[in-house]
């Protein structure tokens, strides 16, 4: 399958389509930590639904969201829904983390946003942000491609384990799933390194490795 073109194209494709999906879930996440750390009213109204789908079968989801979008737009959905209620959590915990008394210090001094953000903040969330990234990557990967397989979208990893399960062609069909499995240890892999670098960059991590536990 690798000195086929069509494989490289499936391959990237599919990887376009979960990664995007994380690059979603990791922002809006963030973001809806950051509002529902700020405003109480938000989080009582937020987390009973956060952890809804946290609880519902994936394939639920899948078959739902069938019935109102395309089906190449499925697996960025279906991948960002999994993964946002983690770094929700993870965020939320990191914020609610920061020491009241530096945040006290912050107001008299009358710090600004960006101050605030960059010295108290981020290194607080940093940790916790990178434990839910750990216990999300793999996760998301999977939903994507099981999404794919329920939407059979063109030119993707779903679509052709579908079929190959379809027309019993169980060679292929292993040989997808090792792609799969190869692919999900690479994106955690990589993703994870980068992070990690950044971190430790700009001193927001420690260096012996160690992170928050993932919620």
């Amino acid at each position: 399958m690798v000195q086929s073109k069509d494989f490289w194209l499936i391959t990237l494709l599919s990887l376009i389509r979960v990664i995007w999906g994380i690059l979603v879930s990791l922002l809006l996440g963030s973001v809806l930590a950051y509002l529902t750390t700020q405003v109480k009213l938000l989080h009582i109204l937020v987390s009973p639904a956060l952890s809804a789908i946290k609880s519902t079968p994936v394939a639920s989801f899948i078959i739902l969201a069938l019935l109102w979008l395309e089906r190449d737009s499925l697996p960025v959905l279906i991948t960002a829904l999994i993964v946002i209620p983690i770094i929700w959590a993870n965020v939320s915990e990191g914020i609610e983390r920061v020491d009241n008394e530096l945040l006290e210090v912050a107001t008299i001094y009358r710090f600004s946003l960006w101050t605030k953000f960059h010295r108290l903040y981020l290194p607080s969330v940093a940790p916790y942000f990178m434990a839910a990234c750990k216990s999300s990557l793999g996760m998301a990967w999977k939903a994507g491609i099981a999404a794919e397989v329920l939407a059979t979208p063109q030119h993707s990893i779903g679509t052709e384990l579908y079929f190959s399960k379809t027309y019993l062609e169980t060679p292929t069909l292993f040989a997808w799933t090792l792609v799969v499995i190869l692919l999900s240890l690479i994106i955690e892999k990589l993703f994870v390194f980068g992070l990690e670098r950044i971190g430790h960059h700009w001193k927001l991590l420690p260096k012996g490795g160690h992170h928050a536990e993932g919620s």
